[in-house]
């Protein structure tokens, strides 16, 4: 006989969990803090970077948070979130940097083969710009492990070598959660508190919390073009191709990203309650289903993240 588990029990579990990854995001922030001289949060205005900003609140008090955010703009942002972005930091009363791959490009240190390259793999040269720009020695990012297998290799304090590399197999141990933080000159870490988490734990956590998103995370309608099995959104920097037939389609963005790569998904979600029982019934990862350019081979995650990408 199978015993029936109150909906109250489930709860009060769900928050355990949530109250654990929580309390680890918070200990490595705080962690960050105080063994770092110049560090700094990436913040897209992405539903990862928002949960990492709200332990980054919870951490050091509304208003207090001790590092500027940081925003690579590839220029191709959906407006909807870079918005979001400027609204929640002024909230925050919280430093903004941005630096755009469209200053790279200026200065000649980004070349595209062609117009309409996607700008996406091109924040590896504008990011390191900015760490040596602010002699940053530690940047704390929103990936999770459960995004991609190159990101189930890292550790949460990821060693960055002095052209920013990073070596998965000279990584070091975090034993009993004891973080090795010793840098030489022109290194720096890449930290990811939220690398426990999972989509899931993301989603149960904002509505548990309340967190504001971008209007894109939820359902809207939208034009799109079905190519090689995603949902491509049909904006002037995606048109359709010859033979694509447009339609109108209800969808949400499990991810939000260049313009050009990230894809929308079929949804009737209006809210963060609805995209958790979405999320649980989910057979294909977040990236997975979302980004055009994780399709081809010679984009690996492994090998942008060994040239220095988030």
């Amino acid at each position: 006989m199978n015993a029936r588990v109150e909906p109250q029990l489930l709860s009060r579990l769900s928050n355990r969990h949530l109250d654990a990854l929580e309390e680890e995001a918070i200990f490595v922030l705080r962690e960050v803090a105080g063994a770092f001289e110049r560090p700094t949060l990436l913040f897209s205005g992405g539903k990862d970077s928002l949960v990492l900003l709200k332990c980054a609140e919870k951490a050091f008090g509304s208003g207090r948070i001790p590092y500027p955010l940081l925003m690579i703009d590839t220029g191709h942002n959906f407006p909807e979130v870079t918005t979001f972005r400027d609204q929640r930091a002024q909230e925050l009363g919280a430093e903004l940097v941005v630096r755009s791959v469209e200053d790279s490009m200026r200065r000649g240190t980004v070349r595209l083969a062609h117009p309409g390259e996607s700008r996406n793999v091109h924040q590896s040269v504008t990011l390191l710009e900015a760490i040596e720009e602010f002699r940053f020695d530690a940047l704390i990012g929103g990936a999770r492990r459960d995004e991609e297998k190159a990101r189930a290799k890292e550790r949460i304090f990821s060693h960055r070598d002095g052209f920013g590399q990073w070596q998965p197999k000279a990584q070091r141990p975090e034993l009993w959660t004891l973080f090795n933080t010793r840098l030489q000159p022109g290194e720096h870490f890449r930290v990811f508190p939220i690398s426990n988490w999972t989509e899931l734990d993301v989603w149960q956590y904002i509505e548990r919390e309340a967190i504001a998103l971008p209007s894109l995370y939820y359902a809207h309608q939208r034009p799109v073009v079905e190519r090689k099995g995603l949902l491509v959104p049909v904006t002037d920097l995606t048109p359709p191709r010859e033979g694509e037939q447009v339609v109108t389609r209800t969808v949400r963005f499990r991810t939000v990203g260049d313009i050009t790569c990230t894809c929308p998904v079929a949804s009737t979600a209006a809210n963060a309650g609805e995209v958790v029982a979405e999320t649980v019934a989910a057979d294909v990862s977040e990236r997975g289903a979302t980004r055009m350019d994780d399709k081809t081979s010679d984009a690996s995650m492994e090998k942008r993240k060994k040239d220095g990408y988030f």
